[in-house]
């Protein structure tokens, strides 16, 4: 029971955690941020970083949170100066909305300029999602691919509340309001209607993958279904085009995107460093919360 009512609490514990462990370095962190920023900003304006063309975009962790992707997909999409955009991805995936929408951005920049994905580490479910419409995807020899499907999972604390003697209370209109409920067992037609929007999903994550990566839909039960493939068998199935290493990628964007002497965006290492710390949280929490499955 102890270790119920420690994940019931864990919001509040992950946030005083990160707040004590990393309050002080982020805040030190932005005051050297702001004294070196001027001269950043400085050699910008001499035209230092005129001569960039190629931009690595990374996507990594759990999928929640896109503002930052997005606003970086959306800058390579306006900046002429960029030529070719490598996506390095290494993500379980995430929640579906925002993984859809990363991949509809990846579409309409691929249009512009060509676009590699790269599977670092996990490109599984809405990663996998994100990624389909790159020009080309590359997986790392010991990556994991895959995972296309759906699920939604809920929380029974019914006989938990009955220990420590909770009850709820519920004003309800609509039959199906109630659907996924954590406070007791679910009823066939509150299943039946969240497996119709599970089933909806699923058909569209594959309808897109397919049409993406020229499969056959009716052919999913080998390329989706869940299923997840090391890096050869996602070639064999069709969802990567190669197998290499993060080298080939990079000299593939620089291929397809014609430029004769490949300078890559800098990195902002303050942006980077907040991101990773970001992350970590993100990834602790998301573990924690959501079960014991982790896709590694």
């Amino acid at each position: 029971m102890f270790e119920m009512i420690k994940k019931l609490f864990y919001p509040i514990i992950a946030v005083l955690d990160f707040i004590t462990k990393y309050f002080k370095t982020v805040v030190f962190l932005t005051i050297v941020y702001f004294f070196v920023a001027s001269s950043e900003d400085s050699a910008l304006n001499n035209g230092e970083f005129e001569d960039v063309n190629l931009q690595k975009i990374e996507l990594f962790g759990p999928i929640m949170n896109i503002e930052k992707t997005m606003s970086e997909i959306n800058s390579a999409k306006k900046n002429k100066n960029i030529k070719g955009v490598l996506l390095i991805v290494n993500s379980p995936g995430g929640a579906v909305a925002p993984s859809v929408e990363l991949a509809y951005a990846i579409k309409e920049l691929a249009l512009l300029k060509p676009v590699v994905a790269y599977a670092s580490g996990i490109m599984a479910s809405g990663s996998y999602y994100a990624s389909i419409w790159a020009n080309k995807i590359i997986a790392n020899p010991g990556a994991m691919v895959g995972s296309i499907g759906v699920i939604f999972q809920g929380t029974n604390l019914e006989e938990l509340m009955k220990t420590i003697g909770v009850k709820t209370q519920t004003v309800k209109a609509g039959k199906y309001k109630e659907a996924g409920t954590p406070t007791r067992e679910w009823s066939s037609y509150e299943k039946e209607e969240l497996e119709k929007i599970i089933k909806d999903t699923y058909d569209m994550f594959v309808s897109d993958v397919a049409s993406a990566r020229k499969l056959k839909v009716e052919d999913h039960t080998k390329f989706a279904d869940a299923h997840v493939f090391t890096s050869g068998q996602a070639k064999k199935v069709g969802l990567v085009d190669e197998v290499s290493t993060l080298t080939y990628a990079k000299n593939e964007i620089v291929k397809l995107s014609g430029v004769k002497k490949p300078t890559w965006k800098k990195e902002d290492k303050f942006d980077k460093f907040i991101d990773k710390i970001i992350n970590e949280a993100v990834t602790n929490f998301s573990v924690n919360m959501f079960g014991s499955l982790k896709a590694y």
